[in-house]
C-alpha cells in the first residue's frame, strides 16, 4: 500500500505520539509498504527548533526517515505553552501540507492508497478530510487520545473562585465568559465528531472511548492501542535488602495540568513530617513544572522535579525507583484514557502507584502490576506510601505486567492490526 500519514509530530522528535508512529511506520515499511509523513519542522516541546534541528530540516524539504519511509517537512509557528499559540502552530502547519501535497501529488497515478490523520492537532484532520474527497482516497482517523473532549472539559458554574458581595458585575462577567468559552468549545466538539464520523474508519487508543464514539453515532471505530517493544525495554530486578533506606518513587513524563502531581507533592511532604523515609522524584517537562518545584521547596518536600531525559536514559530511572506513579486528575474525559507510559511502565515489572479511574485502572488491576488509588486522593496516598515504606516487599517486582503487555500492547502485533484495517478501507 502507498500510505499517507498526516501528524503534527514526528521524530526525530519524542514523546507519547513521536514514539507511536515511529514504531508503526517501521513496521509497516518492514513489511513493504511506501510512507510518505507530512509534518512539520521538528519544534516539540519548546515551540522552536533547537539550533542542530534547523540546520537538519528545512520547510519544504523532502528527507528519508530513519525506517526509509518519505517525511515531507512543513511550516510551524514557534509557540509558547499556551492552547492558544499551540493553535495556530497547528493551523500554520495544516495549511501549509496541505498546499504541498496537493503539489507533490497532482497526477493521480502517485496518490496514496489511504490518508491517516492523526489527532489532537484538530486542523490535521481538516487537511485529511479535504485530500479524501478531492482525490477519491479513503480516510482512517486516528484519535489518540479523548479529543477533543479534554479540551472541552470544563468545571461547573459552581466551581467558580469566590468573589466579594460587593463585584456582582464581576460575578456576572464571569459566568457570561465561562458560558462562552463552553459553547465555543461545544461548537469544536461537535465539528471534529462530524468529521469522525465522514471518515472511512475512526481508531482510537482505548476501548472505552471507542464506545464513546460509537455512541455518538460514528459507525466503524477500531482500537489499536499504544504500545511499547519489550526488546528495548528491559526487566527491572528488585534492589537488594538494605540497598537505600528511603522509599524511593518516580514520575516520568508530562507536567501539565492534567496530571495532578502537586497531591504528589503533598503526600511527600506529609510523610516527611511523619518522619517516613522517602525520596521523590518528577522527571519531565510540562506547564506545571515550575509551579511543582515552587510548591515542592514551599512544603520542604522530599521532591527533586528534574528536566526531561533523553529516551535512552530512561532505563537508569526504572532502576533506581521502588514505585512507579501514573497519575491523571479526576476528570471525567480521563476515564476513557491510558496514558501511553503506562505501557512501558508495565513491561519494566516495577510497582506502580496508580492515580487513576477508569480503563487506565483496570489495566493496572488486571495486570496485577501495582496498587491503584481514586485521582488526586491524598490520604489514599499517603497511607500506600507509609505501608509500601515500612514493607518494601509490596513493592517488589512483577512480572504480570510484562506479561500483560506482551499480550495486548506489543508494537508488532499493533503494527499487524493497525495494517489489517488499512487493507478493509482500501475500494475494492
Amino acid at each position: 500500500m502507498r500510505l499517507l500519514l498526516l501528524t503534527h509530530y514526528y521524530a526525530p522528535e519524542f514523546g507519547a505520539p513521536q514514539r507511536r508512529w515511529s514504531a508503526l511506520v517501521q513496521r509497516f515499511v518492514a513489511a513493504g509498504h511506501r510512507v510518505t509523513v507530512a509534518a512539520p519542522v521538528p519544534h516539540y516541546p519548546s515551540g522552536a527548533p533547537t539550533t542542530a534541528q534547523r540546520r537538519a530540516h528545512r520547510v519544504g524539504a523532502v528527507e528519508t526517515g530513519r525506517h526509509g519511509e518519505t517525511v515531507l517537512r512543513t511550516a510551524y509557528l514557534p509557540h509558547r505553552a499556551d492552547i492558544g499559540t499551540r493553535t495556530a502552530d497547528h493551523v500554520v502547519a495544516a495549511a501549509d501540507a496541505l498546499r504541498r501535497l496537493r503539489r507533490r501529488f497532482s497526477r493521480p497515478g502517485t496518490r496514496p492508497d489511504v490518508i491517516i490523520a492523526t489527532a489532537p492537532a484538530i486542523p490535521t484532520l481538516l487537511v485529511g478530510r479535504t485530500l479524501s474527497r478531492l482525490w477519491g482516497v479513503p480516510l482512517v482517523v486516528e484519535m489518540r487520545d479523548a479529543w477533543p473532549d479534554l479540551v472541552t472539559h470544563v468545571g461547573t458554574i459552581g466551581a467558580l473562585p469566590p468573589e466579594t458581595a460587593h463585584a456582582p458585575q464581576r460575578r456576572m462577567a464571569r459566568r457570561t465568559l465561562d458560558w462562552a468559552i463552553a459553547l465555543a468549545k461545544g461548537g469544536v466538539h461537535q465539528q471534529v465528531t462530524d468529521w469522525q464520523s465522514g471518515a472511512r474508519a475512526v481508531v482510537t487508543t482505548t476501548s472505552r472511548f471507542a464506545n464513546v464514539l460509537r455512541e455518538r453515532g460514528v459507525r466503524i471505530v477500531h482500537v489499536v492501542r499504544n504500545g511499547t517493544d519489550l526488546r528495548r525495554v528491559p526487566a527491572q530486578q528488585d534492589h537488594p535488602p538494605g540497598d537505600h533506606p528511603a522509599l524511593r518513587c518516580l514520575y516520568l513524563g508530562n507536567m501539565g495540568r492534567s496530571q495532578g502531581l502537586d497531591t504528589v507533592i503533598r503526600a511527600a511532604a506529609a510523610l516527611r513530617r511523619e518522619g517516613v523515609d522517602l525520596q521523590v522524584r518528577l522527571v519531565g517537562h510540562g506547564v506545571d513544572a515550575p509551579a511543582l518545584a515552587a510548591l515542592a521547596y514551599e512544603l520542604d518536600a522530599p521532591v527533586q522535579v528534574l528536566p526531561r531525559i533523553p529516551h535512552h536514559q530512561v532505563g537508569e530511572q526504572y532502576a533506581w525507583a521502588d514505585t512507579v506513579i501514573v497519575s491523571l486528575r479526576d476528570w471525567a474525559p480521563f476515564t476513557w484514557t491510558v496514558p501511553s507510559k503506562l505501557y512501558e511502565i508495565l513491561a519494566t515489572g516495577r510497582h506502580i502507584t496508580a492515580l487513576l479511574n477508569g480503563e487506565a485502572a483496570d489495566v493496572v488491576r488486571e495486570a496485577d502490576a501495582g496498587d491503584v488509588l481514586p485521582p488526586e486522593d491524598l490520604p489514599a496516598l499517603v497511607a500506600l506510601w507509609r505501608e509500601l515504606a515500612a514493607d518494601r516487599s509490596r513493592a517488589a517486582v512483577r512480572p504480570t505486567g510484562r506479561t500483560w503487555v506482551a499480550e495486548h500492547a506489543d508494537d508488532d502485533a499493533l503494527a499487524r492490526r493497525y495494517l489489517e484495517i488499512l487493507r478493509q478501507v482500501m475500494p475494492g
